[in-house]
């Protein structure tokens, strides 16, 4: 019988590092973000990351590898443990728009949605850089909307329109913009 052994890993943080890639091998890598899977769910996705530069390069570099190796085109994203050292260790990888980049259309240039239909459609890549320091969370289905620290002026709500809530179940998400970049 097939089994899969995991070992115990002791580590800094989680991160995503998301990217976009075209069918010519163009790519724009998001700043990775910092992610909170309390019960493994993620809850909350923060940027910046509090990782050091080498860390963050290293990040792009290895979803880059990843999607050119898989000949992917679209946007993927790559999760890892950061180790107490700085290095990283991938986690899992998701060959689509993911979660923890659902922050980027409120804090980048150009999101990762936009992303995905410029490089399947064979368009050139936006700009991914990041123009606001942003804290997104998930709203689960056990949650509720009750937290009105939630939403603030700076604050945009997505609702997934989803019917049915039920604890865990992802039923949107609030990005709340920190700070602008200089």
């Amino acid at each position: 019988m097939p089994a899969i052994l995991e070992g115990l890993v002791k580590f800094k943080c989680e991160i995503s590092a998301v990217i976009a890639r075209t069918e010519s091998g163009h790519f724009r890598c998001f700043e990775p973000s910092e992610n909170d899977h309390s019960g493994g769910i993620l809850r909350t996705s923060t940027i910046p990351a509090r990782i050091s530069d080498t860390t963050r390069k290293a990040a792009c570099e290895g979803a880059e590898t990843l999607a050119h190796a898989l000949r992917h085109v679209g946007v993927l994203a790559l999760e890892y443990f950061v180790l107490e050292d700085g290095r990283l260790l991938a986690n899992e990888y998701a060959p689509r728009v993911h979660n923890s980049a659902h922050w980027t259309p409120e804090a980048c240039a150009t999101g990762q949605f936009e992303q995905h239909i410029r490089a399947v459609a064979g368009w050139p890549l936006g700009d991914a850089s990041t123009q606001f320091d942003v804290v997104m969370d998930n709203l689960l289905g056990d949650q509720g909307l009750t937290d009105p620290a939630r939403f603030g002026p700076d604050t945009v709500l997505t609702l997934y329109g989803k019917r049915e809530a039920r604890p865990g179940r992802k039923m949107g998400h609030v990005v709340r913009r920190v700070r602008p970049r200089t």
